[in-house]
C-alpha cells in the first residue's frame, strides 16, 4: 500500500513528515484516530433522532420559506427546481458530506478540523466563527420580529387588518391609504423605519425588548450545550412541518389555489441560459445546507465514529429539498389566493365604475346593453377570465377609467424575504376566518424555524472555541451566557429605526462573500492539501465501506470550480452593479432602491475583510512559528536531523520527507510516537530511541 502521508496530530505533523495515515492509525487502535484523540468527557447525542433533528433544524430555516419560493417564482418555476436539484447533487451533497465526515472523523469543531489537516489552515475555522457571529447577530433580530408579530396576533381584529384613523383630521392615515394596512403596520408600527440608512433615528424600545427576549431564549436553550438544545429541537424542528401541512390543507381549499400551483410548476426552460439564474440557484444550494458555518462540522463531531455520515448527508439534503418544495407549495397556494382576491376586487371596482357610467349618462346605457353577458350590477358572478375577454374586445371604447385585471400580473409581483412573511402573508391571514389563530400559528412557526437555525449557528461558534481553548470548555455556561449577552449588545445596531437596513446589509454582503471564501478554502484543503485519496481512506475506516470514487473528482474539480465561479460571480456583481438596498419612503408610501453611502460601503468592506482575514493571518502565523522552531532547534546541534532518523518504514522505498520534519509547534518538544504494526507498511523505533528517551528525561 503506497498512499499519501497524513497530517496527524499537531506535534507529529510538525517534524515526523511521512508517517502512518489516519487510516492506518485507526486500524491500529481499532476505534479510529478520532476516538483516540477525543476526550472521554466529550458530549454525545442521546440518539440518532436527536442528531438528525439538529442537522435538519439548522439547515431548514427561514430561507426555505421565503427565499426558495421567491427564486422559483422569479426564475421559471419548475425549471428552477430542476436546476436546483442538479446543483444540489453535484455540489451541495458532496460538500455537505465532506463537512459531516471531517467533523465526525476528527471530532473537533471547525477550528480543530482544519488545524488537524494542517496548522497553516487553522484560520479557516476562525473565519467560520466570525461569519457565524455575523449571522447570529441579525438572525436573532428576525426572531425578535416574529415575537413582536406573535404578540400582536392575540387581538381581534388583527392590528394590520385596516388602516388607522388620523385623530387630527379624522381621516385614514395618508401613508396607510397610499400603501396598504399590512405595509403600514410593518414599516411604521413594527419598525418605525427611517427614510434611509443615513437617518439612524432613536432606538425602538419594543423591538429592543423583543431582541432581549430572543437572546434569553437562545441562552437558556443552549446553557448546557447539546444536552439542552437537543431537547428543544424535538419541538422546534418538528413543529414547523406540522404548521406547513396545516397551511397547505387550508390553502388548497381557497379560491385561486390551483392557479397558484399551476404557476409554480409551469416550467420555463429558457431561464437555463441565464447565468444569473445559475448563480442564484448555486447560492441557494450553498445557504440551504449551511455550508461553511462550521455548524455542520460541530454537530457531526458529537457522533459515534462509525456513524453512517454518508447516509446522513443524503437524508438531510433530501429532507431540506422536500421542505423547500413543501414551503413553496404553501406560499404559491396562498399567493394564488391573494392574487385572485386582488383580481376579483379589481373586476368589482371596474364594473362598479362602468355601472356609474351607464346610470349617469344615457348614451352609456346603450354601451352597457351592447354586452349583455357582462353583469355590471352584480360583479360577483363575473369571473376574471370573462372580464378580461370582454375588456380585450372593448377596451378602446371604454377610456382610461376602466382598466384590465390580470391574475398573472398579480402573481408576477414576487415578494421576497421579510416582505413575504410580514406583508404578503399577514395580508392573506387577515382574510381568513379566525385570523388571529392563523396568524399566531404562522409566526410561531417562523419563531421555531429561526430558533433551530440559531442553535446550530451558535454551536458553530461555541464548539470550536471550547475544543481549542480548554479554559473556555471548563466554563461552558459562562461562555454561552457571555456570547449571548455580547450578541444582544451588538444587536442593538438593528433595533434603531434604521436597523432593517443594517439587517439587509449583513444578509446581502457581510456574511455571503466570506462564507463562499471559507468553503473555497475548505474544499481546497481536503482535495489538494490533505488529499482526496487519504480522506476517502479515513471515511472507509469510519463507514467500513469506501464511498464511490466519483466524490474524489467532485471534490477536486467540480465543487471547487463551482465555488470559485460563485465567488467570482458574486464579486463581479457587487463591483459592477454596486451595493444597493431597498428603503421605505414615508412621503411616497412606497419602497425605492438606494445606493449605500460611502461610510456604509466602507463598513461592508471592513466586515468582509474582518471575516476573511483569519485565513491569511493564520497561514503567516503558522509559517513564522515553524521558522522559529527550525531556528531554535538548529542551534541545538541539528536536532531535526537526529530525530528524522528515529523512525523509518520497515518496508518502504520512500525516504522521509525532510521538508515536513520540524519540531512540535505547541511545546517545542520532540514527541515520542510509537505506531503499532499495520499490514505490509509499518513503522518501528530504531535503537537510538532508548538513548534519546534518556536524554529527553534528563532535559538534554
Amino acid at each position: 500500500m503506497n498512499e499519501k502521508p497524513p497530517l496527524d496530530s499537531l506535534e507529529d505533523r510538525a517534524w515526523l513528515g511521512e508517517g502512518c495515515s489516519q487510516t492506518q492509525l485507526a486500524a491500529a487502535h481499532g476505534s479510529g484516530a478520532a476516538e483516540a484523540s477525543d476526550d472521554d468527557d466529550r458530549p454525545a447525542w442521546d440518539s440518532k433522532v436527536q442528531y438528525v433533528l439538529a442537522q435538519v433544524g439548522f439547515s431548514v430555516g427561514l430561507g426555505n420559506v421565503w427565499r426558495f419560493p421567491y427564486l422559483c417564482h422569479q426564475n421559471g418555476g419548475g425549471a428552477f427546481m430542476l436546476l436546483y436539484v442538479f446543483l444540489l447533487l453535484i455540489v451541495g451533497v458532496p460538500l455537505f458530506f465532506m463537512e459531516l465526515a471531517a467533523g465526525q472523523s476528527i471530532r473537533q469543531g471547525s477550528i480543530g478540523v482544519w488545524k488537524h489537516i494542517s496548522p497553516n489552515l487553522a484560520g479557516i475555522g476562525y473565519s467560520s466563527c466570525i461569519v457565524c457571529f455575523y449571522v447570529a447577530l441579525y438572525y436573532n433580530v428576525i426572531i425578535a420580529w416574529s415575537l413582536f408579530y406573535m404578540g400582536n396576533s392575540f387581538q381581534y381584529p388583527l392590528p394590520w387588518e385596516r388602516c388607522p384613523t388620523d385623530v387630527a383630521t379624522n381621516d385614514t392615515v395618508k401613508e396607510c391609504a397610499s400603501s396598504s394596512p399590512t405595509s403600514y403596520f410593518w414599516f411604521r408600527k413594527a419598525l418605525d423605519i427611517t427614510n434611509s440608512i443615513q437617518e439612524s433615528g432613536e432606538f425602538n424600545p419594543v423591538m429592543t425588548g423583543c431582541l432581549l427576549a430572543a437572546w434569553a431564549i437562545v441562552a437558556l436553550a443552549m446553557i448546557k450545550g447539546i444536552k439542552s438544545s437537543a431537547k428543544v429541537m424535538y419541538f422546534s424542528s418538528v413543529f414547523p412541518y406540522v404548521v406547513l401541512f396545516i397551511f397547505l390543507i387550508r390553502g388548497l381549499m381557497l379560491d385561486g389555489a390551483i392557479e397558484g400551483i399551476k404557476y409554480m410548476f409551469y416550467p420555463k426552460l429558457e431561464i437555463w441560459g441565464n447565468l444569473q439564474v445559475w448563480r442564484q440557484a448555486a447560492t441557494q444550494v450553498f445557504f440551504a445546507l449551511g455550508l461553511g458555518y462550521g455548524s455542520v462540522i460541530a454537530y457531526s463531531s458529537y457522533n459515534p465514529v462509525h456513524n453512517n455520515c454518508h447516509r446522513d448527508a443524503l437524508m438531510v439534503s433530501c429532507i431540506n429539498f422536500m421542505t423547500s418544495v413543501l414551503a413553496t407549495l404553501v406560499v404559491f397556494v396562498v399567493l394564488g389566493f391573494r392574487a385572485k382576491t386582488i383580481a376579483l376586487g379589481c373586476v368589482a371596482k371596474n364594473l362598479g365604475l362602468l355601472n356609474l357610467m351607464i346610470s349617469s349618462e344615457p348614451n352609456q346605457h346603450a354601451l352597457g346593453t351592447g354586452w349583455p353577458w357582462i353583469n355590471s350590477t352584480d360583479p360577483s358572478v363575473v369571473s376574471v377570465a370573462e372580464y378580461r375577454q370582454w375588456y380585450a374586445q372593448h377596451s378602446s371604447d371604454l377610456g382610461p377609467t376602466i382598466t384590465d385585471c390580470s391574475l398573472e400580473e398579480e402573481m408576477n409581483k414576487g415578494v421576497e424575504g421579510t416582505g413575504l412573511a410580514f406583508i404578503a402573508f399577514t395580508e392573506v391571514m387577515a382574510l381568513f376566518p379566525a385570523s388571529p389563530f392563523w396568524s399566531t400559528l404562522f409566526f410561531l412557526m417562523l419563531l421555531n424555524l429561526g430558533l433551530s437555525t440559531m442553535f446550530g449557528t451558535m454551536q458553530g461558534i461555541l464548539t470550536p472555541l471550547m475544543d481549542n481553548f480548554k479554559l473556555l470548555a471548563r466554563y461552558r455556561t459562562v461562555l454561552t451566557v457571555s456570547s449571548c449577552l455580547l450578541g444582544f449588545i451588538l444587536g442593538l445596531l438593528f433595533t434603531q429605526r434604521s436597523g432593517n437596513y443594517f439587517v439587509a446589509m449583513f444578509d446581502d454582503y457581510s456574511a455571503t462573500l466570506p462564507l463562499v471564501i471559507v468553503v473555497v478554502f475548505e474544499t481546497t484543503s481536503v482535495a489538494w492539501v490533505y488529499g482526496t485519496d487519504r480522506f476517502l481512506d479515513d471515511i472507509e475506516v469510519m463507514l467500513k465501506w469506501r464511498p464511490p470514487v466519483v466524490y474524489k473528482y467532485l471534490w477536486k474539480y467540480v465543487c471547487l470550480l463551482a465555488m470559485v465561479g460563485l465567488l467570482a460571480a458574486s464579486l463581479l456583481r457587487m463591483v459592477f452593479k454596486g451595493p444597493t438596498y431597498t428603503a421605505w419612503n414615508q412621503t411616497a408610501a412606497s419602497e425605492m432602491t438606494l445606493e449605500y453611502p460611502g461610510w456604509a460601503l466602507a463598513m461592508i468592506i471592513m466586515l468582509i475583510i474582518l471575516a476573511s482575514s483569519p485565513v491569511p493571518i493564520g497561514y503567516l502565523h503558522a509559517k513564522l512559528r515553524q521558522r522559529g522552531s527550525l531556528d531554535s532547534h538548529g542551534e541545538q546541534g541539528g536536532g531535526q536531523e537526529m530525530h528524522r532518523e528515529l523512525y523509518t518504514k520497515c518496508n518502504s522505498t520512500e525516504l522521509l520527507d525532510s521538508r515536513q520534519q520540524t519540531p512540535g509547534e505547541e511545546e517545542g518538544a520532540y514527541p515520542r510516537t510509537a505506531f503499532l504494526p499495520i499490514g505490509s507498511e509499518q513503522y518501528r523505533l530504531l535503537p537510538q530511541q532508548e538513548e534519546e528517551e534518556e536524554e529527553e528525561d534528563t532535559g538534554v
